[in-house]
């Protein structure tokens, strides 16, 4: 399985970014997308996934309501639809994908993602 993260920048407090995902290499109906941000001197954080299967979606506890995962199965792409964007989201956004009951195991590479106050 490859990755490959887009969308990252500056943005201001408030605004609202996309973040993109292209997955390649196998079918995918048996794994979960998911999408990890780590700040600096930070631990990475899950910001939540989508089961490609069926496109239900879990969110970390903070962030529900202001984030969106969802894919386009036609382009094999995920997206992470961000609002309300604050200077504590401000990380390396990462995409990744697992099995089921597996780890995540294949990684994008990061797309940064600055907020300015």
């Amino acid at each position: 399985v490859q990755l490959q993260a887009s969308g990252g920048g500056l943005v201001q407090a408030g605004g609202s970014m996309r973040l993109s995902c292209a997955v390649s290499g196998r079918t995918f109906s048996d794994y979960v997308m998911g999408w990890l941000r780590q700040a600096p001197g930070k631990e990475r954080e899950f910001v939540g996934s989508i089961n490609w299967s069926d496109g239900s979606t879990y969110y970390g506890n903070s962030l529900k309501g202001r984030f969106t995962i969802s894919r386009d199965n036609g382009s094999n792409t995920v997206y992470l639809q961000m609002t309300s964007l604050k200077p504590e989201d401000t990380a390396d956004y990462f995409c990744s994908a697992r099995r089921y009951g597996s780890t995540w195991s294949y990684w994008g590479q990061g797309t940064q993602v600055t907020v300015s106050s």
